[in-house]
């Protein structure tokens, strides 16, 4: 069997209607961020208010996504590198990571009603075995070995292999 390398990588969507305390907290202050931050890309004479118009203006504004993200830092830390929203088919309320990028998908500093971001997290490199009945079947032992302690997770929505490598 030829044993491959993967990363997972599980995204989340952040908006106004979003219920759970912590995505409350991250878009909250990831709008006073925003808020903030903008202000150094938009002109005084023709100021633009959704994050869209602000980027087809001056493309410098991409910086955005990391400037923003930098307010939820700290919600992130708090997770210690792992992501409780994703099961493994245990049970298991865990899904590891070991970085994350936060991306506004449009925002509008008169409107907080209309800040929507994005937060994928990626998962240390596993070892991959294929999909199996649905799931992804991997390990965290990434060392050649004969054993190997396993996880699935199911395939679904938001969770994807982004890195492939073969060896």
């Amino acid at each position: 069997m030829e044993i491959k390398k993967i990363k997972l990588a599980y995204r989340i969507v952040i908006d106004s209607s979003s219920t759970f305390l912590w995505d409350k907290y991250v878009f909250e202050d990831t709008f006073k961020e925003y808020q903030m931050q903008s202000q150094q890309f938009n002109s005084e004479t023709n100021p633009k208010n959704t994050f869209r118009e602000l980027l087809a203006e001056n493309e410098k504004a991409e910086k955005l996504h990391f400037l923003a993200g930098i307010a939820a830092s700290g919600y992130v830390e708090q997770l210690k590198g792992n992501f409780h929203r994703v099961t493994d088919v245990l049970g298991n309320t865990y899904f590891p990571f070991i970085n994350y990028q936060l991306d506004i998908i449009n925002t509008d500093i008169a409107d907080s009603s209309k800040h929507k971001i994005g937060i994928t997290f990626y998962s240390p490199l596993l070892t991959y075995f294929g999909i199996v009945e649905g799931n992804y079947l991997v390990s965290k032992n990434i060392e050649k070995a004969n054993e190997f302690e396993t996880i699935m997770f199911r395939v679904q929505k938001n969770l994807s292999i982004c890195l492939l490598q073969n060896k």
